[in-house]
């Protein structure tokens, strides 16, 4: 009997302790063992898809996403931490300690190596790791999409560029980044106990949306160029320039420099990203006189003819002598412009008065955000009338003691030029092909004589003698005004050596297409806008004028230079590149390791695509379809490969 209830006892204890056991698993640690399963069987990939591509006005690509490798092991399968270190660092060119801290992480299943690598690289290591005695797989090649520029820094400060992550930081990338950017998708692959796996997809990846820009490449190299040649010349490291459209603000170029490669942005130092068209203010000098005059004029009071004793040199108001840059007696208003007399300024915002000028001022829009759409934009400094001096309006009358961005003067002389309409400039003209509504223009207060009157007399400028006569362009006319503003340093004032050269006008006079901005900083022994700036001007406007087939008003249209087949695609290869998903290569195509690849009769996406497969992307001239390649077919790859485009049947 005795045995008998041991026996029963000690069953009763075994089925207590099951059921006990049976309450642990089930109810206690129910949550952590449900966890710990779902990590087993179950795991979640992100699915990555393409940014937008970024599209200039004539349909040529300036950004586009490609899928490139990247580089993760799991750490936990690594059993030579420093045999494999020392072969990632031999075919990736990663950091050796870097790269065995992260391979002797304890526990972890996922560690990045290198982010959206060389394919070429990627593939031959591929090749050696598969040829490792490991008993489990711990290298893995993840898909990812890659930012490229394919024109490199054309146009870079506008483009902006993107992070590791496809995040855009910095331009128009990180202004567009809510349209531009893709949205990541979501497998759930499924494991069971015999490894065999079933894929769910929960969420599809959707591709950006694609941008088309006013801003036109080619415009935008003249203005590169022609900068660069400035900046040379002039002995200058820093610049900009506007080129706009004075009808609809449609930017067609925005150039700063000294410029960056998008595709590499942490090559430089940051400073060097800032776009100086729209954030860096400057005092505007001479070019801010045509506001003045425009003032001046709308009073009735003074006329073209008006004259204007200019104090042959200099003249004291309040005190303080204020001198011109060269004697000056009696003047008319127009050669107060055409010689840029800040005495004769002076006295011309005297004949407008305080109220007036000021008005006049704010009405250009001077003090205010022009609403383009780019980031980083500086409104400037412009105080109220309540905290001037008694001398304040005299300085303001030829450019001083006020700070303007060059995309503000762009603005204001557009406005003149287009009858009285100010515009707000953008750079963005559609969203998937969809029409972005552009801003309602507003009009001045001017009258239409005045703003002939101004047109007529910043015409007298570009006349020889006058201080733009450099920025003259054989068969156009020209109106503008030069400006030559010393520079304020932090703490030590206006400092003699020290200056911004700048050029502001329009082109036709007539009937004006182009509204050019030319600022550089710091110009020596070439200071004053005239020499400095002024052929910038011109240079820009006689290139452009001729690509956009704008006749001269005193040459026949057969002694000037056809039209670049090359700047024109057809609307084939605008829908082409348009199109929002990559498209795939095609098969008469094929790629060897270390061989330039046959590219003719691809689109520009498609060479891109190509080209992306051992990691090189072509430099492309023109839009359309590749009817020309540098090297050839066939040649050892030794550079980057040349492409030039022509619209089908170009």
């Amino acid at each position: 009997m005795t045995r008998l209830a041991l026996c029963a006892t000690g069953v009763a204890l075994w089925c207590l302790i099951v059921v006990g056991r049976l309450v642990w698993v089930q109810v206690l640690d129910h949550d952590d063992y449900v966890e710990r399963a779902t990590r087993q069987q179950q795991r979640v990939h992100d699915l990555d898809a393409p940014r937008g591509t970024i599209f200039d006005a004539r349909g040529r690509i300036l950004a586009v996403s490609v899928e490139v490798p990247s580089v993760a092991v799991d750490p936990r399968k690594v059993a030579d931490p420093a045999a494999i270190a020392s072969l990632l660092v031999d075919g990736l060119g990663v950091e050796y300690d870097e790269t065995v801290a992260t391979l002797e992480q304890e526990g972890r299943a996922f560690a990045w190596i290198q982010r959206k690598g060389d394919p070429r690289a990627v593939e031959a290591l591929q090749a050696r790791v598969d040829k490792l005695e490991t008993k489990e797989r711990f290298f893995y090649q993840v898909p990812e999409h890659k930012r490229i520029y394919p024109f490199g820094p054309l146009a870079a400060h506008v483009l902006g560029f993107v992070g590791t992550d496809n995040e855009g930081l910095h331009g128009l990338e990180a202004r567009y980044e809510a349209t531009v950017a893709s949205r990541k998708g979501q497998r759930l692959v499924l494991r069971d106990g015999r490894a065999g796996q079933l894929h769910l997809e929960t969420a599809a990846p959707r591709p950006g949306r694609d941008l088309h820009l006013t801003i036109d490449a080619t415009i935008q190299h003249f203005a590169e160029q022609a900068l660069a040649n400035g900046l040379e010349r002039s002995g200058a490291d820093r610049g900009s320039v506007v080129v706009l459209d004075p009808h609809d603000g449609a930017v067609l170029a925005m150039a700063s420099a000294p410029s960056f490669d998008p595709n590499r942005p942490l090559a430089v130092d940051p400073t060097m990203w800032r776009n100086q068209a729209i954030s860096e203010a400057f005092e505007p000098g001479s070019t801010f006189k045509m506001i003045t005059l425009a003032s001046a004029l709308e009073t009735g009071a003074v006329g073209e003819a008006t004259v204007f004793d200019c104090g042959m040199g200099g003249i004291r108001l309040g005190g303080i002598r204020i001198n011109d840059h060269k004697p000056f007696g009696a003047l008319t208003v127009r050669q107060v412009i055409a010689k840029s007399s800040n005495v004769g300024a002076i006295k011309l915002g005297q004949a407008a008065g305080r109220d007036r000028f000021h008005a006049t001022v704010t009405g250009f829009g001077f003090g205010a955000l022009t609403g383009i759409d780019l980031p980083g934009e500086s409104r400037g400094l412009l105080r109220r009338p309540s905290s001037w001096q008694p001398i304040t309006p005299a300085y303001l009358s030829f450019g001083q003691g006020l700070s303007v961005t060059p995309l503000q003067l762009a603005v204001a002389y557009a406005a003149v030029a287009n009858d009285g309409w100010l515009v707000t400039p953008r750079v963005v003209d559609r969203i998937d092909g969809k029409k972005v509504p552009v801003a309602e223009r507003r009009m001045l207060k001017l009258a239409p004589s005045t703003l002939a009157t101004v047109r007529d007399i910043l015409s007298t400028v570009i006349a020889e003698g006058a201080t733009g006569r450099k920025a003259a362009v054989d068969g156009y006319r020209v109106a503008g005004k030069t400006g030559t503003a010393e520079k304020a340093l932090p703490g030590r004032g206006y400092v003699a050596g020290h200056y911004i050269a700048g050029f502001t006008g329009f082109v036709p006079l007539d009937s004006p297409r182009l509204v050019i901005v030319v600022s550089i900083d710091e110009p020596w022994p070439l200071y004053n806008g005239g020499d400095a700036a002024a052929p910038v001007f011109a240079e820009i406007a006689s290139r452009s004028l001729l690509y956009l087939g704008v006749s001269p008003a005193d040459g026949p249209r057969e002694h000037w230079p056809a039209e670049d087949p090359d700047s024109h695609a057809t609307s084939r290869a605008k829908s082409q590149l348009a199109a929002r998903d990559i498209e795939p290569m095609r098969p008469e195509v094929t790629t060897e390791p270390g061989v330039v690849p046959d590219l003719t009769g691809l689109t520009a996406r498609e060479a891109v695509v190509v080209t992306s497969r051992f990691g090189q992307y072509p430099v492309l001239h023109g839009s359309g379809f590749i009817a020309r390649q540098e090297p050839a077919p066939g040649s050892a790859y030794e550079g980057p490969i040349r492409v030039w485009l022509r619209p089908e049947g170009g």
